[in-house]
């Protein structure tokens, strides 16, 4: 579904990204791991052209979308969950859903009613305004929001942040529901709890570069490499 061949991405003449190389397979969840500033997002916005690497490939699909525009690179299939959720805090639930809306490829396409179903709460709240939501309902809309675009590939950059214990398993919980429906997914996270419960594959970054990766059983038991690289134990 995406590969990713040495890639390596600037800004302005600094050099953050190193050499990133990974694959995310068709219904898979790889989850991409690591503290904060070590290249998780700058990877993201790589992928989605946000900000182009200068050196590298990355197909998506079989096509090579390395010097693609955001806009089609999206159109292609690939959809994106921001940090920061990013939603329209002066339009409604339902502005901010239906807006986004683009027919798929395949059948059992994502409409408003789908989303709905979904996530139940954002049907409650469909009237309100987005920045009257909780922290958890904003982050449910914005993954609803990305599902609307009918993506093939879905990027999700720190959907856990800021957001209360109890929430974050909900999104877990959602993002199991997801690959089951056979979406595929690119998470990228500093919650390792997480990271490890939705997983098929991680991977962990540090200073630009993919230092290790391993199936999420196998990094669960390294107490060595979460300590070194994620200061943290499971």
């Amino acid at each position: 579904m995406l590969k990713l061949t040495d890639i390596h991405t600037y800004y302005g003449e600094s050099h953050v990204l190193h050499g990133i190389s990974m694959t995310v397979g068709q219904g898979s969840v790889v989850a991409l791991l690591g503290r904060n500033g070590m290249g998780k997002t700058t990877t993201i916005r790589s992928i989605i052209g946000f900000t182009p690497p200068r050196e590298g490939n990355i197909r998506f699909k079989d096509q090579d979308i390395t010097n693609l525009k955001p806009y089609h690179i999206a159109k292609l299939g690939m959809g994106l969950v921001p940090q920061g959720r990013n939603i329209f805090p002066s339009l409604s639930v339902r502005e901010n859903l239906t807006m986004a809306a683009r027919r798929g490829s395949t059948n059992g396409e994502w409409s408003l009613e789908r989303v709905y179903r979904q996530f139940p709460i954002l049907e409650k709240r469909a009237k309100l305004k987005g920045n009257l939501l909780s922290g958890g309902e904003q982050q449910m809309l914005a993954v609803g929001r990305a599902l609307m675009t009918n993506p093939e590939l879905l990027l999700m950059d720190e959907p856990s942040e800021g957001l209360a214990p109890l929430v974050v398993r909900d999104i877990g919980f959602i993002i199991v529901r997801l690959k089951k429906k056979g979406l595929s997914i690119l998470l990228v996270e500093q919650n390792l709890p997480m990271g490890l419960g939705v997983s098929d594959h991680v991977l962990i970054i540090s200073k630009g570069q993919i230092v290790y990766e391993s199936s999420p059983a196998e990094l669960k038991k390294n107490e060595e490499i979460k300590i070194k690289y994620l200061c943290a134990t499971e």
